[in-house]
């Protein structure tokens, strides 16, 4: 075949420039589920379509042999971006907040609970916490309620240990969110707990065990948790 002058002004053979019009391959999607989640490349929650497909290779445009299957991809409804499935398993910014928000307030019962007293000061400082995580109407009476509500619940008694029950929830509510926080919001969670229990005074060995267990559910190292600890009793 003769040579012609490609578009960057190299030559190339004719035949190899019509190939890729002639042969190619083609994918067929069937859409297998929806919803909602966390696009990474709008950087915000958008519908979505989960897709499989069939490869089958092309003559000219036809499709003539199948080259199996591919996916499952993740579809974007708006910016049309294919992502790994594994993209679902990171929570929606809405899911995220309602994580946030319970993980918050329940590390808040649970220092409560441990501290013996519920001391006004004590549960001041646990109200502003929860309700900067979301729970706007959070009072003071509402969380001395729900700790005596608790108590009565497990048969524990108040300045207990963190007994085998409370440190279930927190790792209930906590593990599912750790992964995603950063580290320095791990941290937060963590010192806003220390916060709590020092509003009335000096940690009591049942808060701190239960702020370590709260740190250990945050997959904080128990080096990292003392140092918090000590830093929180520091004041700035």
């Amino acid at each position: 075949m003769l040579p012609g002058r490609g578009r960057n002004g190299r030559f190339v053979r004719a035949g190899s420039m019509g190939v890729s019009r002639i042969l190619g391959t083609r994918t067929a999607w069937t859409t297998v589920g929806d919803g909602e989640f966390f696009c990474p490349g709008c950087g915000g929650d958008r519908n979505y379509q989960r897709l499989t497909g069939r490869r089958r290779f092309t003559c000219l445009g036809v499709p003539v042999l199948p080259r199996g299957e591919t996916g499952p991809v993740v579809e974007c409804a708006a910016c049309g971006r294919h992502y790994s499935a594994d993209v679902l398993d990171h929570p929606t910014t809405t899911r995220f907040s309602a994580m946030l928000r319970d993980a918050v307030h329940t590390v808040a019962l649970a220092v409560l609970a441990a501290g013996g007293t519920c001391a006004r000061t004590s549960l001041e400082t646990a109200a502003s916490a929860v309700r900067s995580a979301g729970f706007d109407d959070c009072t003071e009476e509402q969380l001395a309620a729900l700790v005596e509500a608790l108590a009565a619940d497990t048969g524990r008694i108040f300045g207990e240990p963190c007994g085998p029950g409370l440190a279930i929830e927190l790792h209930e509510a906590l593990d599912p969110l750790a992964p995603h926080l950063a580290p320095g919001g791990r941290e937060a969670i963590l010192l806003q707990g220390a916060r709590i229990a020092l509003a009335d005074g000096p940690y009591t060995p049942a808060e701190r065990e239960t702020l370590s267990t709260v740190g250990a559910a945050l997959t904080i190292c128990a080096d990292d948790v003392t140092r918090l600890l000590t830093a929180a009793r520091t004041p700035s």
